[in-house]
């Protein structure tokens, strides 16, 4: 590794690694940032999450070439406290919100933020899903925070009703419906499905409909009935924490206290694979990895993967700062 820090190309992952350099305290340097493109450099929302960390932070140092390409980070100490933030609409709050989550626990005073902005996309969580999964993952780890109401609306719902009743009777489905300006920057219409297993593990799935004029639409029935599918695909994974939340869970395990950490995931995703290698580049951290497959008996779900670290013993040293 390079004295002066840590160096990638490309645009890929930017977000995990500016979160593990913030936390890590190591310098960054990402080149190459969509050089090829006819529209190269950092992307609106991109440069928004780039003022969103210098908020949460105080004397980060942020440089970025003229035309966009090449990004060098030095971050300072996450102070945390009141915040304002227009997220970018190229992106949901999701997206934003994800990130912060990760750094919450590590600042020096509770961060209080308002974030405005659309509220879903088809790439990023909503809110919705990260209140009834990431917070309970969060707790796991003796981390508390505030919930947000989780609400919905009808047609989809008793689509979705119809594929999940066939394996459980107690299903419960809230409505939110909000018309004209209500709706905000971005109308139409999304559900969040949570199964919560026997152990106190959350489990999610989400699907919210195309925005206008991009793609084919999607009828409120057939959402419900994809989104519930999407659900049972997660149960059948299985694990303690979805696969959306696979990261936030090895993150708090790798900045754990110097013991050994396991816990039982489903599949590792792509986005998952790629942030254990950038645990190792910022935290020299690798965890062992071990496959235990399923019994024959379909009704157990998929083969799982027991994930083991010893953590870093990771102290907040932001919070010794008077």
């Amino acid at each position: 590794m390079a004295s002066h820090g840590l160096t990638y190309d490309g645009c890929n992952f930017f977000r995990q690694r500016l979160v593990l350099s913030t936390l890590s305290g190591k310098r960054v340097k990402i080149k190459n940032i969509r050089s090829k493109d006819d529209d190269p450099g950092l992307r609106d929302f991109e440069a928004s999450f780039i003022r969103l960390l210098d908020k949460v932070t105080n004397g980060s140092r942020i440089e970025i070439n003229q035309t966009g390409t090449v990004l060098f980070y030095q971050p300072g100490l996450l102070h945390g406290g009141p915040i304002e933030h227009d997220c970018n609409m190229q992106r949901s709050i999701g997206y934003y919100l994800e990130a912060l989550l990760m750094l919450a626990p590590f600042m020096k005073t509770s961060v209080k933020a308002t974030l405005r902005g659309v509220t879903n996309d088809p790439s990023d969580p909503t809110v919705d899903m990260l209140k009834s999964t990431a917070l309970p993952v969060m707790k796991q780890f003796g981390i508390d925070g505030e919930g947000f109401e989780l609400k919905m609306a009808n047609r989809i719902v008793e689509a979705a009703r119809g594929v999940l009743n066939q394996f459980i009777p107690d299903i419960y489905i809230h409505t939110d419906h909000m018309k004209g300006p209500n709706s905000g920057k971005s109308p139409g219409f999304g559900l969040t499905l949570v199964a919560e297993t026997l152990n106190g593990s959350f489990l999610s799935a989400e699907m919210a409909s195309t925005p206008q004029g991009q793609g084919d639409p999607i009828l409120p029935e057939d959402l419900g009935r994809s989104c519930a599918k999407l659900l049972l695909e997660e149960v059948y994974r299985g694990g303690c924490v979805d696969s959306s939340n696979q990261s936030l869970a090895l993150l708090l395990m790798t900045l754990g206290q110097q013991d050994v950490s396991k816990v039982l995931l489903g599949p590792l995703s792509p986005y998952t694979i790629e942030f254990l290698r950038h645990i190792r580049d910022f935290f020299q951290i690798m965890f062992k990895i071990e496959v235990q497959k399923s019994s024959e008996d379909s009704r157990k779900g998929g083969d799982k993967i027991l994930m083991t670290c010893v953590g870093v013993g990771y102290s907040n040293i932001n919070k010794t700062i008077k």
